[in-house]
């Protein structure tokens, strides 16, 4: 299914820009919240398997009313369905899908990222959290972690920052960010600006984010 964003609607800007980065055939993890959207924008006839950590292998779309089967919900606690040739195995097997690297892509969410790839994404000093769950495997052990997430916090505040000053969950561990503003990669060079996908200029862009280089075509 490839449906069209609301341009009022960051959280779909994301989530289609997102899903270009998937292939056929890949094994992709999905994190909590906005990542979720994801798989509503894969182009047609690309198959992805979606894994969850809590033990599917083919998550498929989200269920029904009809649908809904107590026993089968992903990390986040949704209710889903399993695609055709999709499995359940035991938290062990899922976790030994990430700890081995097989997993193609991990996208997350982030409450901050470092211009240097630092990954901080599940504690808020103050704040009740159920703890750090499967984040920190994910952020450390696939093939590419690309963080989705808004470009600024409720306050206003820049997520991609020089330095997080929160808990991390991985070091250097991104390799791509993407909001509603810009897709940046994260490497060797630092930051760099990929993308622009609002219609904000590289300086007002600037002004938000942590430095980085256009490296634009």
């Amino acid at each position: 299914m490839n449906t069209s964003p609301s341009p009022a609607d960051p959280r779909q800007v994301i989530a289609r820009r997102a899903a270009a980065e998937v292939r056929d055939g890949q094994l992709v993890n999905l994190g909590i919240g906005l990542p979720t959207l994801i798989p509503a924008f894969v182009p047609d006839g690309v198959q992805v398997w979606i894994h969850s950590e809590n033990g599917i292998v083919g998550v498929g779309p989200q269920a029904a009313r009809d649908q809904l089967d107590a026993e089968l919900i992903d990390a986040g606690g949704g209710y889903v369905t399993l695609v055709p040739g999709g499995a359940i195995v035991d938290s062990a097997t899922s976790f030994g899908i990430i700890r081995r690297g097989l997993l193609d892509i991990t996208f997350l969410g982030a409450l901050q990222v470092s211009r240097h790839g630092d990954l901080a994404n599940w504690l808020v000093p103050g704040k009740v959290v159920a703890g750090i769950g499967g984040g920190a495997e994910l952020a450390q052990k696939a093939r590419r972690v690309i963080v989705t997430m808004p470009h600024c916090d409720k306050d206003g505040r820049a997520k991609i920052v020089e330095r997080c000053d929160l808990p991390l969950t991985a070091r250097r561990c991104v390799s791509r960010v993407i909001t509603e503003h810009a897709v940046f990669d994260i490497g060797a060079e630092g930051l760099l600006l990929r993308e622009i996908l609002s219609d904000l200029s590289p300086a007002q862009l600037q002004a938000i984010t942590a430095p980085f280089r256009d490296a634009r075509p």
